[in-house]
């Protein structure tokens, strides 16, 4: 089970949906962009211990160019992610901000399309726009 990739996809989103619950409360009090600051240093933090724990720390110089380039992108959309989405969170309801977050579902069969040339089925697109309705469908008040 531990090096099944649906493990791995559900248990993200188990741990994105208390993300959503979590977060509506703890960015009540204070401002979204202080949240997002405090969670981050949160994470940085548990991850440092995880990689310290594990052993995975490599040498900055083994690691290419290339990948510091497309994780620096990453981080930077990341970021900004997390920035929307604890602003949305302090505008709107956990319930209905989650969902539109996870248009990214949408965003990603659509990109990987696009640019990784991933090819999707017929009944994967299906399902693409079925997530599209359903998030409509949430989010409408």
């Amino acid at each position: 089970m531990l090096s099944s990739w649906q493990f791995w996809a559900l248990l993200s989103a188990v741990f994105a949906a208390l993300t959503a619950l979590f977060a509506k409360v703890g960015v009540e009090a204070i401002p979204p962009d202080l949240a997002t600051f405090i969670r981050t240093l949160i994470i940085a933090g548990v991850l440092a211990l995880i990689l310290a724990a594990s052993g995975q720390f490599q040498s900055p110089g083994s690691i290419s160019g290339r990948t510091y380039l497309f994780l620096l992108l990453s981080g930077l959309a990341t970021g900004a992610s997390w920035l929307c989405y604890f602003r949305a969170l302090k505008l709107g309801d956990a319930a209905r901000v989650a969902p539109v977050d996870k248009l990214s579902i949408v965003l990603v069969a659509v990109f990987a399309s696009l640019f990784l040339g991933e090819k999707l089925s017929a009944v994967n697109w299906l399902g693409v726009v079925l997530c599209t309705m359903g998030i409509i469908l949430v989010a409408v008040r």
